[in-house]
């Protein structure tokens, strides 16, 4: 059986490449500057963060704006721009209390004084132009159907902002911690135009300075910044396409930080246990820690014909029993992940309990079991075919091989993602392979998966389940953190006892870091807190 990722002789490549990072050259001032250089593998299309949908949008957000709330390295809301709020007890007003003495970053359109100071009127202007038809942000789902339908967005004075909602929506503060949420100053959105996306102004540590598409980013300190940041002079960012380019230059010091593994090169990085290799300890920094997605294989629930296969639970809970997730994470991914033997929410919410929620872990007895009080007979059905992207063929076959141990054949159909996001969304494809990758860091997001309501995205199942939508409408309302758990805990049982799934595993992190970079600390959605990085010389 072919690996994931491919343990493949790297002498030849590695000479080769090794030439190539020697072209890449850094500038003779980063030897005397504490400049964090990191690399992102896609380029951004726009630094307007009303349109921050990709990673490398959101990454770089991050150090040039801020959100009314953030979520610290435990993936708890905490102020930010707002320093408190209330919530009525209807659940329908927010009302945030901004931080006096934030300033935007220096812009001579700004006047005499090249700044000024944030305010409500802000928070408000930005908000806005989120649910602007006009200004057309992807980002435009994340209040639709949920605001007030008159004065939604207000400022009270300039340091009290108020929204209101049309009805209770509990994670609201999680969705205001994206960064679409991101303050911005709107005489300098006006002044750029159509040109604001390539000149962006915040309230962020980091101030923009300059961008050469397709090479490279950089952005100095915010000197003027409102709270504590770290030591370092300015970043830097690549966008080195090939990966392993891009580790290279990791090892030849060239780079601070590379996230993400490389199928070829990830044996030259990790052990088959997932740690990392011991002749880079003196240079590299390896943090594996929980990521907000869980990966699984989808059945369109809605174009299943009544008698075939797929169509019964019982069948479906013997194809989730037969397969040994942690032999295919060790396999595989060098134990980079966790098998997903509980919920489809992932490790790290606060809903998570696999002691309270049971799911499927392998056990082949089980799995013929359940095969059996199916009434299915194996021998006659016709395979099933598993649709898949690139990157995951080999876990795809993986998969097949271990329901072959219960007599059921298995195609692998691999096609290219986008083509397969399009027959996910238009429902044409019956069995596929998916993941989940959080919006933002709350158990509702994972449970709008399975909302009978919704459309694809984000219920590619088009699972339906009745009492499945009541006890999902309640958690929107229920305040009790203990008490919402409960609930969506409740939705993770029926998932599993319906199974509209095969589950998978939940993801990890793999974060590489020169031994040079302090202060490390990322979050569930495995953004870095860049603020507060410091760096040795």
């Amino acid at each position: 059986m072919c690996k994931y990722y491919l343990k493949t002789p790297l002498g030849a490549v590695i000479g080769c490449l090794m030439i190539l990072c020697c072209l890449i050259s850094c500038d003779s001032t980063e030897s005397t500057h504490r400049v964090f250089k990191y690399n992102l593998v896609n380029h951004p299309n726009s630094l307007d963060p009303a349109f921050s949908k990709s990673l490398s949008s959101i990454w770089i957000s991050g150090h040039i704006f801020n959100t009314l709330v953030e979520t610290d390295d435990s993936s708890k809301i905490v102020p930010s721009l707002a320093k408190s709020w209330e919530i009525s007890e209807d659940g329908l007003t927010y009302t945030f209390h901004l931080n006096t003495g934030v300033y935007f970053h220096k812009h001579a359109h700004f006047g005499q004084d090249s700044t000024r100071a944030m305010t409500a009127h802000d928070v408000v202007f930005s908000l806005n132009r989120i649910v602007d038809k006009e200004v057309n942000s992807p980002g435009a789902w994340i209040f639709k159907d949920r605001l007030a339908s008159a004065n939604a967005f207000k400022a009270s004075n300039d340091s009290t902002f108020v929204l209101k909602l049309q009805a209770p929506f509990r994670p609201l503060l999680s969705i205001l911690t994206m960064p679409y949420c991101s303050v911005v100053p709107h005489e300098i959105v006006e002044f750029y135009g159509l040109k604001w996306k390539d000149n962006p102004i915040g309230t962020g540590a980091y101030r923009f300075k300059k961008w050469i598409k397709n090479q490279n980013l950089f952005l100095s300190p915010n000197t003027n910044y409102w709270r504590k940041r770290g030591n370092l002079d300015g970043i830097k960012v690549s966008f080195i396409v090939d990966h392993k380019i891009a580790f290279l230059e990791l090892l030849n010091g060239n780079l601070d930080y590379v996230s993400g593994l490389e199928s070829s090169f990830i044996n030259e990085m990790l052990t088959d246990q997932g740690e990392l290799q011991p002749k880079h300890e003196d240079r590299i920094k390896y943090l594996k820690s929980p990521y907000l997605n869980t990966e699984y294989i989808g059945i369109n629930m809605e174009i299943l014909d009544p008698l075939e296969p797929l169509a019964n639970p019982d069948f479906r809970k013997a194809l989730n029993y037969s397969i040994d997730k942690k032999t295919m994470l060790q396999t595989l991914r060098n134990n980079v992940g966790y098998a997903a033997t509980a919920a489809f929410t992932p490790i790290g919410l606060s809903s998570f309990d696999a002691n309270k929620v049971k799911g499927y872990s392998f056990n082949l007895a089980k799995a013929k079991e359940y095969l059996k009080k199916s009434g299915i007979v194996v021998q006659s059905m016709d395979p099933l075919t598993i649709y898949t992207n690139p990157p995951y063929a080999d876990l795809m076959l993986f998969v097949a091989k271990q329901w072959e141990q219960l007599g059921i054949r298995t195609n692998i159909e691999v096609v290219e993602s986008s083509i397969l996001r399009e027959g996910m969304r238009n429902g044409t494809v019956k069995l596929f392979r998916a993941s989940w990758i959080g919006d933002y860091l709350d158990s509702e997001n994972f449970m709008s998966v399975f909302y009978g309501k919704n459309s694809a995205p984000p219920n590619y199942t088009r699972f339906n389940n009745r009492t499945f939508d009541e006890i999902y409408a309640l958690s929107h309302k229920e305040n009790d953190g203990l008490k919402r758990d409960s609930l969506f805990q409740e939705m993770d049982k029926i998932i599993i006892d319906e199974c509209p799934l095969i589950f998978l595993f939940y993801d990890q992190s793999s974060n590489f870091y020169s031994r040079k970079i302090k202060n490390i600390r990322h979050n569930l959605s495995n953004q870095p807190f860049v603020d507060l990085l410091n760096k040795e010389r």
